[in-house]
């Protein structure tokens, strides 16, 4: 299980929400360390950002007084600057296993064009990112699964390239809590007439992936746009997450055209595990 967890909160509800009632539960699977960050939005609070700084560590401290039954090490940092960048460098500098945030699903491809911090972190830093996927239903948020079994069934994409050698090396980190997962394949290249051999050499390579991981995976291959065939996989097969790679590209193309990690980031309804490639 990853044993060194960064979880950025911004005292939101949403973000108030994971923290007491999710962390717990992945705390009680594995981690060791759990770092706290707040990071004050220099673009927003300018001059008043010092002033703020000692407020915010108080408040990150009763938050880690209420954690420390977890059994885990809480440490609690606040930084000023750019969010996504500051937590993206926390994270290199503590030698992070796994970054934590909540998203409101719904709203993150809007938000993109603003700035969102999930998602231009998950842009930034080196680190997989767990983006857990909170809906808005009237007044209230409602995080859309259970955070004791996130690892338990991932739907793991895999394009064989060396980026899904990454995906498999992390999918290990926490193979011991699966009880069964999907590797899956999209076919969205090559012509009609290699159709039928591209999904044969799919399937083999589905399998030979398979065996390099301990859990019992099953394994499916697909024809047609990857990120639809993601997320409707995922949700025939009632995945507990999807596990996708990140490969680092143009910031502007990713954001008017969408990558497949962006689509499925964007409109995955369920906790989305996201692997850096570069």
């Amino acid at each position: 299980m990853f044993e060194k967890v960064l979880y950025p909160t911004d005292f939101s509800e949403v973000s108030l929400h994971a923290l007491r009632h999710c962390l717990p539960k992945l705390v009680e699977q594995g981690v060791k360390e759990l770092h706290l960050i707040h990071v004050i939005d220099i673009t927003v609070a300018e001059f008043e950002a010092f002033e703020l700084e000692e407020i915010y560590r108080e408040k990150l401290a009763e938050l880690a007084e209420e954690l420390k039954e977890m059994g885990a090490e809480v440490e609690v940092i606040v930084k000023i600057g750019i969010p996504s960048m500051e937590i993206a460098e926390t994270a290199e500098e503590n030698n992070i296993d796994l970054v934590v945030i909540p998203s409101v699903g719904e709203n993150i491809w809007r938000r993109m064009f603003v700035g969102s911090t999930a998602s231009n972190l998950a842009r930034a830093t080196k680190r997989p990112v767990l983006l857990l996927k909170y809906v808005q239903k009237d007044d209230k948020f409602e995080f859309s699964g259970d955070c004791s079994e996130v690892f338990k069934r991932p739907l793991v994409a895999l394009d064989f390239s060396e980026c899904s050698i990454k995906i498999l090396k992390t999918v290990k980190e926490f193979e011991e809590l699966i009880e069964g997962g999907i590797l899956l394949h999209s076919v969205d290249y090559g012509n009609v007439d290699e159709l039928e051999h591209n999904i044969e050499a799919a399937r083999k390579n589905l399998e030979k992936s398979a065996k390099g991981i301990r859990a019992k995976f099953e394994t499916e291959v697909m024809v047609g746009p990857a990120s639809q065939a993601i997320i409707g996989m995922a949700l025939a097969k009632k995945a507990s997450m999807i596990v996708i790679g990140k490969k680092g590209r143009n910031f502007l193309k990713d954001l008017i055209l969408g990558s497949t990690a962006e689509r499925v980031m964007r409109d995955a309804k369920m906790p989305v595990l996201l692997v850096p490639c570069e």
